[in-house]
């Protein structure tokens, strides 16, 4: 592949795939970002971090083998429940 371009032999495997079909319901279940367990419907909140809470994030996150995302919302709960 060169600049990234597909072969044409991978542009027949994605034409064999399309025309054999998907399973839809199997492909709407992975549609979007996974649900909260929660009730309800949730807010976006950005926020701004410095290059070293940033670094320090993505450390504690791995080492929890969890997202940036999962690993913000704990460390808010442990937080607000103190």
């Amino acid at each position: 592949m060169k600049n990234n371009e597909p072969t044409e032999q991978q542009i027949q495997d994605w034409a064999d795939e399309a025309e054999r079909g998907y399973d839809v319901d199997h492909l709407r279940s992975r549609m979007g970002r996974p649900l909260l367990d929660i009730s309800g419907p949730t807010q976006v909140v950005p926020v701004r971090l410095t290059p070293a809470q940033l670094a320090r994030l993505d450390e504690r996150a791995a080492r929890d083998h969890t997202s940036r995302s999962e690993a913000l919302r704990a460390a808010l709960d442990a937080y607000l429940a103190s």
